[in-house]
């Protein structure tokens, strides 16, 4: 039996060996960790290819969030406004700054915000608008920007999802005022350990995160603002450096896969597949489907050796940490709905089509008994 894991590294860091090792050498030999070369690079090269003027590296996706925020001067009273289906992390960075999250429910045909929503989830205290390219396929994005532009509001992109995927054309991550992304291993462009990195084209944000992430200084020993250390390393640069020149044509090889998995999967009421929203592109971080009897797919998808996962089980709103809004069950059944039907299928560069096929088939095969 072929076993098919649900993520698998083999293929994408086997062809880059090589060069990530080189990448280390050139650290190592450096003897410049922290704050160097290696990252005013990456961030440069990263700015470039997201088509943004400021790349700031920080520590990680969640931290490039907070720090957006916090540039923002976003805090204590506000609200900002998150889809209700994210993963916990997008709510996390607003509760971290004293602000509190507002759930707007998603389109359940693409399973990102729904912009006909947002309007009557508007308030005096609305700050910002936080939409999130969920699985990797962009958000309505002119339309939330209209929204923020009439309103006064700011938007800030959660792109930890869907590094390049576009929107009209556009690069998700260059839509929002201030927008963050993660390097989460896992992630379509991923470090070898954590990473995040925020995009702007405000000269003046952009300075504002380079201060709150290397502890409020802009000279060592000079603090001007309470800040924090939320620096990427020299390390991860480096490698992120290496993986950034694959990152377009590892993005059409998922989008092959993911083109694979719609062709084969045989359309019946059992499951339905997200669609891309007009004038949207998925970079495919991850193949989801909504399916009826999830559990009894899952179960056989494992009997064949073939790695499933979840995402996302319990929406933030019914979260044990956010008992405190007062929010229950039942408030936002779309989002309740997709973290009780949604199946993520294995993704990963180096997966051939004869997996495809596998997986495919022993879907069909569970659908038509």
């Amino acid at each position: 039996m072929m076993k098919i894991p649900f993520l698998d590294f083999e293929g994408l860091h086997s062809p880059i060996r090589e060069e990530l090792i080189d990448a280390f050498k050139d650290v190592l030999d450096s003897n410049w960790f922290v704050m160097g070369k290696q990252l005013e690079q990456f961030e440069s090269e990263y700015a470039e290819w997201n088509d943004v003027k400021h790349c700031i590296g920080v520590s990680n996706g969640l931290d490039a969030l907070t720090l957006a925020l916090k540039a923002l001067q976003i805090g204590a009273g506000d609200e900002v406004i998150v889809p209700s289906n994210t993963y916990i992390a997008t709510a996390l960075a607003v509760t971290n700054v004293g602000a509190t999250p507002i759930f707007v429910e998603p389109r359940i045909e693409t399973a990102n915000i729904n912009p006909d929503l947002i309007v009557a989830a508007i308030s005096k205290q609305t700050k910002a608008i936080m939409p999130v390219h969920l699985y990797g396929q962009a958000c309505e994005m002119e339309a939330i920007m209209d929204i923020a532009n009439k309103h006064n509001l700011f938007v800030i992109e959660d792109n930890a999802q869907a590094h390049g995927a576009t929107y009209n054309g556009k690069k998700t991550g260059s839509w929002g005022h201030i927008n963050a992304t993660s390097f989460y291993p896992g992630k379509n462009l991923g470090a070898l350990g954590d990473g995040g990195a925020i995009t702007t084209d405000s000269d003046e944000l952009a300075h504002k995160v380079r201060v709150l992430r290397n502890y409020g200084s802009q000279e060592k020993y000079k603090n001007e603002v309470l800040g924090y250390n939320n620096r990427l390393d020299e390390l991860q640069a480096a490698f992120l450096r290496v993986k950034l020149k694959k990152l377009d044509k590892w993005t059409e090889e998922r989008n092959r896969i993911a083109e694979a998995y719609i062709n084969e999967l045989n359309d019946t009421s059992d499951i339905e597949l997200f669609s891309l929203a007009d004038s949207a592109t998925s970079a495919y971080h991850l193949f989801v489907i909504k399916v009826k009897e999830r559990k009894e797919l899952q179960s056989k998808l494992s009997e064949a050796g073939i790695g499933t996962l979840i995402h996302y089980p319990i929406p933030p709103h019914l979260q044990e940490c956010y008992a405190h809004l007062g929010l229950k069950k039942g408030d936002f059944p779309i989002a309740e709905y997709l973290a009780t039907s949604v199946l993520s299928l294995p993704l990963f560069i180096g997966m051939n089509k004869e997996s495809t096929s596998i997986i495919a088939k022993t879907f069909n095969q569970t659908f038509t008994i």
